[in-house]
């Protein structure tokens, strides 16, 4: 089992340099940043937690710019977006920018992707709500060609280009691991189309084995072998976390770890790394 944390990178929180460093120290495996560009002011859409939004939603670091000061004092540490808003962000740029970072890394990236629940701040960005998960599939196809085609073209409905050269290319081949944090049967068949992980979060999902069974079922049908399974917000209690640990195809559990400053986050970390020796 891998042990890594998922951390709102802010502007008022630990410095994503002192994080990576401190959780290589540790021996955590992974860590996952998200990403939102910014927060509508005038949002109609409700927080899907419940309750007013939390501030670090609107502070947040640009996860690029976050994971690469990560990859500058690490060696090992893999570096994950927990969720990167692939519909929010043009292809080309994107598939260079997930290429450059693996590129400085030495091959250490997870990209994590999702469709957003924030309709006014897709909006923002001319994309359209009800139509962005075809949107998102065909970004990643598009990347996905960019990133293994020395001459890539792609024609779909949104996405369109035609021969194009775009370096570097990711070191990991084909290229990075794509995981899609997302939740129910479409979002398996999603995963079994054009992923290769699948990100759903631990608490408040009572039927999670039997939805891996369903997606391991699926990924059979399709001609596939079992999908790798990182799960979000796992419970740092040792009871309450051996039973996802003990899950068919769950590969990495991750701990969530406070937008705070490093007095606040360097004590929880220490904690996390006893529960995480437990397991090891």
């Amino acid at each position: 089992m891998k042990f890594g944390v998922y951390h709102f990178s802010t502007d008022y929180s630990i410095q994503p340099a002192a994080l990576g460093r401190a959780l290589e120290e540790r021996g955590f495996e992974s860590v996952f940043v998200p990403e939102h560009t910014h927060i509508p002011a005038n949002r109609a859409t409700p927080y899907p937690g419940g309750g007013e939004l939390p501030l670090h939603y609107s502070h947040t670091v640009d996860p690029f710019v976050a994971l690469a000061a990560m990859a500058g004092v690490t060696e090992r540490l893999m570096l994950g977006t927990g969720i990167c808003l692939v519909v929010e962000r043009d292809p080309i740029v994107l598939a260079k920018e997930v290429a450059s970072l693996d590129h400085i890394s030495g091959g250490r990236v997870l990209f994590g992707i999702g469709g957003g629940w924030n309709r006014e701040e897709l909006e923002h960005h001319g994309g359209d709500f009800d139509q962005r998960w075809k949107l998102l599939r065909e970004r990643v196809e598009a990347m996905q060609r960019i990133w293994t085609q020395e001459e890539a073209s792609y024609h779909g409905e949104f996405v369109n280009f035609e021969r194009i050269w775009s370096w570097p290319k990711p070191v990991q081949k084909p290229y990075p691991p794509v995981i899609l944090g997302s939740d129910g049967t479409l979002a398996m068949k999603r995963v079994v189309r054009y992923c290769d992980g699948w990100i759903p979060f631990a608490r408040g999902n009572e039927n999670l084995p039997d939805k891996i069974a369903q997606l391991n079922a699926m990924a059979a049908a399709a001609g596939r072998g079992p999908i790798a399974v990182t799960l979000f917000n796992t419970p740092s209690d040792p009871a309450r976390l051996e039973p996802f640990v003990a899950m068919p195809s769950v590969e990495r559990c991750l701990f969530a770890v406070p937008s705070e400053s490093a007095d606040q986050v360097l004590p929880r970390l220490d904690a996390l790394a006893k529960v995480m020796g437990r397991f090891a």
